[in-house]
Order: structure tokens, then sequence, then C-alpha cells
């Protein structure tokens, strides 16, 4: 982004002129300029250099009557998604910032640009070509705080280019390699990390961190390239606040290295004799692969580091708040270095359980990931909060993952709940579903004195019951869960997602279970198929196993047992399908059947 476009130059105006310019306000170029009717283009040596000529010259420099234009010089095929916005009020709010861009379409990353100017600068991708042009179209010259905002496009070196993929004119080939300064040969900037990292502080050094008029926190932003959202308006009278940092995995523990160390120093000047931890909070998803198998992998970190780490109680947690506090003892080198650890661990996570869910979601079609908040989303949009409830005091303010644990109501059910699964008329019907688990799970399921299992089922909507042991020696236990399809798949979630925490699967290995359904005698053979056609059919559609025992003898209830086996989404789906069936065979038998003796009526011929 160092080329830079120079427009509404006058017909009169030469390079000698431009040149003379940039020489007044002592801006280097490196290269001639290239004067062309009503506009030139000219390279800077570096970023820093074109965006200070574009805060020096644009709108503020005449040249022969005419006020100059400087801005990025973008190649059309370039000019998609991402912008610039400059001038942007030194002491705003990121929350501000960031819902005024979310009103021209839905913002996929928005960073701050590290500057000379007093003025802040943050580069903006938006989801479509339409947005960023609204956005562009809006908001550029607009005032905001007596700072008029100035907005231009800049290079996109993800965007399609136009034309035929084959990169040349229609017709012929491309020629040669590509040029020097060619985007896709240029060092990629460092992407910012989907996850943030999130620390509590003393409410007494909030102040300390920001600074006077937020002096400290803008220094901290500028030298990490970070975004610091410190949300101390919320949970008034505790005596924490959460930080939320968002940057590169790099940017994010300079920061926090940075806010240790004002701690520390605002400790000795005020007297303040406590040991200040660095306390990070972190979604309760990851803390199981955190601690790892009998706690080694938490071990090797205090071992490496020099820390003492401890872990805020399961009972800790409610609806409404995920997150597990990580408690890091020991001097400031040794949290950094424990905070690097800690974070690289969580990221592993977090980016596993996101290949895996893209990976199966095309198993359910219309599935939309972001509206499950049933996995910790730091994408931009981080997924749904509760429905419209406000967090109860103590909950931790800002949270970014959802604010659920188990799931939330989300508009996917419309396409993933097919109409076949649903009653003619009034409310969906229950379904009970067995879910075998292992028998060493049963603890974690219940959870102390039973609280996850209430917690779970009265979020889900279901019940949920743990059978009894069948024999001393049983290797699985079946959880009894009753509920309408969505209660269903919500609370089978988070009890495959709960065998994951706490390592009763491998790290590398997929949760499978086996999950049984009854269904009337009469129709297993529709599930089964002519020839096991039926059968074979959803177990390629759905890469769950599905079973019909043969020689089964029916129950009181005159029902048969399909068995399905197989990971989360896949078992969801055969469930599902299975459910589509029995709502056929319920739909044939309620249709009015034809007075016995009468003969059905044959159509006359023409």
């Amino acid at each position: 982004m160092n080329k830079l476009y120079i427009g509404n130059v006058s017909a009169e105006a030469s390079e000698e002129d431009l040149e003379s310019i940039f020489k007044q306000w002592k801006i280097q170029h490196s290269g001639p300029f290239l004067v062309k009717t009503g506009y030139a283009f000219v390279d800077c040596p570096d970023e820093k250099t074109a965006m200070r000529a574009i805060d020096v010259l644009s709108g503020k420099v005449e040249l022969h009557g005419k006020v100059l234009e400087v801005e990025h010089s973008v190649p059309k095929r370039q000019r998609s998604c991402k912008l610039q916005i400059r001038n942007i009020p030194p002491h705003m709010q990121w929350e501000v910032l960031d819902g005024m861009l979310a009103q021209y379409g839905a913002v996929e990353s928005c960073e701050q640009v590290n500057t000379d100017m007093e003025t802040a600068v943050v580069n903006v991708r938006y989801a479509t070509r339409d947005q960023a042009r609204l956005a562009m179209e809006k908001l550029n010259g607009s005032m905001m705080e007596n700072y008029a905002l100035k907005v231009s496009y800049i290079p996109d070196e993800t965007a399609a280019p136009e034309g035929p993929p084959s990169g040349g004119r229609r017709g012929f080939n491309a020629r040669g390699p590509p040029r020097s300064d060619s985007p896709g040969l240029g060092a990629r900037p460092k992407v910012q990390s989907d996850i943030p990292l999130r620390v509590l502080v003393p409410t007494q050094f909030v102040g300390a961190i920001i600074g006077k008029e937020g002096a400290t926190i803008r220094n901290i932003t500028k030298q990490t390239h970070s975004k610091i959202d410190i949300h101390r308006k919320e949970n008034a009278g505790a005596a924490e606040k959460p930080i939320t940092i968002h940057s590169t995995p790099e940017g994010c523990s300079n920061a926090c290295r940075t806010i240790m160390d004002i701690m520390q120093k605002e400790a000795v000047d005020t007297k303040f004799t406590e040991e200040i931890p660095l306390k990070i909070l972190a979604h309760n998803n990851f803390v199981g692969r955190l601690i790892g198998k009998e706690g080694r992998n938490l071990k090797k970190i205090e071992q490496d580091t020099g820390t003492k780490i401890t872990i805020s109680p399961l009972q800790d947690l409610t609806l409404y708040n995920p997150e597990r506090t990580i408690t890091v003892k020991g001097s400031i080198d040794a949290c950094s270095r424990a905070e690097e650890e800690v974070m690289k661990k969580i990221r592993e996570s977090y980016e596993s359980d996101m290949a895996a869910m893209n990976l199966q979601s095309n198993l359910i079609p219309g599935l939309n990931l972001n509206a499950l908040g049933l996995f910790p989303s730091g994408a931009p949009g981080m997924g749904p909060s509760m429905a419209n409830v406000p967090p109860p005091p103590g909950a931790h303010g800002g949270c970014l993952y959802g604010c659920s644990p188990y799931g939330a109501e989300g508009p996917f059910w419309a396409s993933m709940l097919s109409a076949g699964s649903q009653p003619l008329a009034g409310q969906p019907e229950s379904e009970t579903v067995h879910l075998f688990i292992p028998a060493l799970a049963v603890g974690a399921i219940i959870g102390k004195q039973g609280q996850h299992i209430k917690q779970l089922s009265h979020f889900a909507g279901a019940s949920i019951k743990i059978a009894p042991a069948e024999g001393m020696d049983a290797k699985q236990r079946m959880v009894i869960i009753v509920g309408p399809p969505e209660a269903q798949f919500k609370a089978q979630c988070r009890i495959f997602g709960k065998l994951k925490e706490e390592n009763f699967f491998g790290p590398k290995e997929e949760v499978k279970l086996e999950a049984h359904i009854k269904v009337p005698s009469f129709a297993a053979g529709r599930v089964i198929g002519k020839g096991g056609k039926t059968v074979n059919e959803l177990q390629n559609l759905t890469c769950a196993e599905v079973v019909v025992p043969r020689d089964q003898t029916p129950d009181e209830n005159d029902q048969v047992i399909v068995k399905i086996s197989g990971h989360f989404f896949a078992c969801q789906l055969a469930q599902r399908k299975i459910q589509e069936i029995l709502a056929l065979v319920r739909r044939q038998q309620q249709q009015p059947k034809p007075p016995s003796g009468a003969q059905p009526q044959i159509p006359r011929r023409k």
C-alpha cells in the first residue's frame, strides 16, 4: 500500500510542481511522479510515509487553485471489501466505532493501523463489496465529534480478479510470471487471532491502565497493534474488571505484558502489597484440553515457565458465564511466558473444534454454525448470546464467545428440522432417545450434587435421567433424554462436548456414541427398506451406522429398537431422517380409508 493516487490535479501542474510540494512537506518518494490529465501517481518508500502523505496533503494543500486529493492507489480488481478509515477521534471508544461500522453491513475484521498521527486509523473488511461501497459513500467526509472521517479503498490481496479466470485477456495466455510488486508475492500480514485474550484486572488499577484522557491505553494499542476493550461500566462495584484484547497472538501477549507492567508500577506507587496474579478467562469448552489427561499439559506449562497455575471450579459456571478463570502466579516474565503457552493451547483447541464442525456441518443442509452458540466463536459477529436476557451480577462483562455454554435458539432450526419431523399441528412432538456413555463419565455428566445435569436439563428443555447400571462391571450407562427435536439436539450436543472436554476420548479421537430410538414394529420394515435399500441409503447419507436388529421381540408398546452409532452430527442427521420416515408412516395411517366392500373407481377412457 505504498503507491499513492493524487486526484484533482490542475491541467497546469507538472511533475516538478508535485515534487516541490512533497519536498516542502518533507515527504519522501521512491520514484518519479507519473502525471496524467487531472491526476497523478507516485510511489512512497514505505506504508508509513504513504499514510503521512495522505494525512498531510489530502484536502489541505492547493496546487494551481485546486485542492489535492491523496489516497492509496488501488487497482479496480482489488477494490472489493477492504477500506481504510482515517481521522477517527483519538478518544473514541471501540464499541462506538464497531456500532457505526455495523450499520452498513457485516464487518469481518477491524484492525488498528500503527501511525504517528494523533487521530486513529483502522483497516476494515466487510463481507461483501456492496457493503464496503455503501460504507464508503456514507462515511467519507462525515463528521464525528468535529473530525471529518476520510475513507478510501485499500488493496485487497484476496480479491478475485475480474474477467476470465486464466489471468490474461480473453483468448490470450497471461504474459510471463507475476511482477515483483504483485500482491501475491509480498509477505502476508500476520493474521488476527479468532480467539481474543481476556484477562481480569483489579478494579483499582483500571484507571492507571486507561491513563489520563485515555493516553496510556491508546499508547498500548498503538505499540502492540491491538484493539483493547476495558469493560469498566459492567458489574458496578465488582472487585475485578474484564479486559478483551484483539490482535495477533504476539500482539495479545505484548499488550498483556504491558498491562502487567502498568499494574506492578501502580502497586508500588500506591503501596499495594498484595500479589497481583495474572488472571486469564477461557471458555469452559477448552479447559479440559488445556489441563490434559491427569493434568499433564498444565503441569508442563508450570514446569516450563516457573509458575503456579490454578483454574476456577466448574461450580462457578452459569448459563450466562461459561468462562473459567485461570490464575497464574509468578514473576511478570514467567506469567507472560505462561500466558503465551496457555493461549496457544486454547487457540489450538478452538481451531480443532472449528475444523471438525465445518467438516461435519455439510451433513445437515442449511446448518448455520454461527447461529448455534454451542461452541465459542471468535469470528466477527461472535455468535448469539442468550436471547435478550441481560447477564446477572457477577457474570463477566463483554463475554465474546456467546454467552451460553449449551447453545442458543438459532434460526437454523427451521432448516434443520424438516417438516417431516413436525406434527400436523401444535407443538413439536416429544421424542425419547437412549444415549450410551462410558460408565466412568457418569459423574462428569451429573456434576457435583447433580448441578450439571439439572442445569443442562433446564436449559435444553428436556428430561435427562441416567438409568441404573445393568451390572457391577458394566462399561456403559444409558442416558434417557425425553424432549422435542430441538431439546434433543441441544442436550445430546452438550453431552458429546462434555465427554471431549473431560478427556474421555483422546485429543485426536472423535467422540462417537451409540443412540437407541424406538419405532413401532410395523414401521421397522420402512426404516430397513426393500432388501435393506433404505437403511443403506441412510448410512451413506449420514455417515452413521444404523442397525435394526433382526428377530427382535416387540416390547409391551409393540416397539422395536433402532441403533445409531457415530459422531454427533451423523447421529443427529440419522435421528432426524428416521423421524421423517415415522412421520410419513403416521400421516399415511391417518388418511381416511375407503369403506369396506367399496370398489375403487376406474377412470373412463376418453
